[in-house]
């Protein structure tokens, strides 16, 4: 038989601690040259100054420091070009286009979907949100791959009340009620009023009634510990977690201390690893109340930049 000898991958030059130690230290050095060429032009008379730099030196300092930072500025724009891309897409097309249309980015992917996507046909909705986030502006959705997870997760445990923390445009909802079997609640919490208004629009436009999907207009903290006596809610057999990271941890203490998770319910909390929510992670592994798994993944419709969903099986109280 042969034998399979592992090589490693050789890191590029431009990658090296070697190489970027080297370039961070000219960098201080040139900084150094040019912070004596200042004072030696404020202090004409420094006979020091003048015996540290030559004429020829002192002509030389600016230009040496850009090209001593040029190679640190490639090595960080290929290391972290994806998230140069994540800020030109989510940040600086969404404020242009604010400012050119005067409609928020979550009411123009509206009129999109409303343009592209046939009514009633969640599938299509779904699709034509896809095509939008991925050519036309970045909206932070679950995604389609990610979402497969949530897909299977459904058809397994068939819940028949879901608790969504995180409504936004609405895309996760309608991808959670296309998948429920008939009877079942969704009940979608989302705190700004502007992105509730567009998610419901899109979660009607889908076909789900408000039997089927209830919208809550309030912040996660307020509507928790009243799901019960405002809702009727008993018991929760899935929660989605997508709104604010921070607020995963406190809003997951308030599900503990309410009695609504049962034995089995499982909850899904999506981008645990960027933006990240590592209180929240830190928590359910030393705790013991839970079953965790974490699916690892990449950020939604930006390839390069790693993330991940956590899956957790709720063990009961001890």
């Amino acid at each position: 038989m042969f034998q399979v000898r592992h090589r490693c991958k050789r890191r590029p030059l431009a990658l090296h601690p070697l190489f970027i130690w080297r370039n961070l230290i000219g960098c201080c050095m040139s900084v150094c040259l040019h912070t004596c060429r200042v004072l030696s032009v404020s202090l004409p008379n420094s006979v020091v100054l003048r015996a540290f730099l030559t004429r020829s030196e002192l002509k030389m300092v600016s230009p040496a420091i850009a090209l001593a930072f040029l190679p640190l500025l490639l090595t960080l724009i290929i290391r972290y070009r994806y998230y140069f891309v994540l800020l030109y897409r989510a940040v600086l097309i969404r404020w242009v286009r604010d400012c050119l249309t005067g409609l928020s980015r979550e009411e123009r992917a509206f009129q999109y979907i409303l343009t592209h996507a046939t009514p009633g046909d969640a599938q299509s909705i779904l699709d034509t949100f896809d095509h939008w986030c991925s050519t036309v502006e970045f909206i932070s959705n679950i995604g389609p791959k990610k979402g497969k997870i949530l897909d299977r997760l459904l058809q397994e445990h068939c819940p028949i009340t879901v608790l969504e923390l995180g409504t936004h445009c609405g895309y996760s909802t309608v991808r959670i009620a296309r998948s429920l079997p008939i009877g079942a609640r969704i009940y979608s919490v989302e705190m700004d009023e502007r992105n509730a208004q567009v998610a419901e629009k899109i979660i009607r436009l889908a076909g789900f009634d408000e039997d089927m999907v209830e919208l809550i207009v309030r912040p996660s903290d307020e509507v928790i510990p009243r799901l019960r006596e405002d809702y009727g809610v008993e018991r929760l057999d899935l929660v989605f977690m997508d709104h604010w990271k921070r607020c995963y941890l406190p809003d997951l203490q308030l599900l503990e201390g309410s009695g609504l998770l049962g034995e089995g319910t499982i909850i899904l909390a999506d981008n645990v690893i960027f933006p990240g929510a590592p209180n929240f992670l830190r928590h359910v592994r030393r705790s013991g109340l839970y079953e965790v798994r974490v699916h690892r993944a990449t950020l939604e419709y930006i390839r390069g930049i790693r993330d991940g969903m956590a899956e957790l099986t709720f063990l009961g109280v001890k």
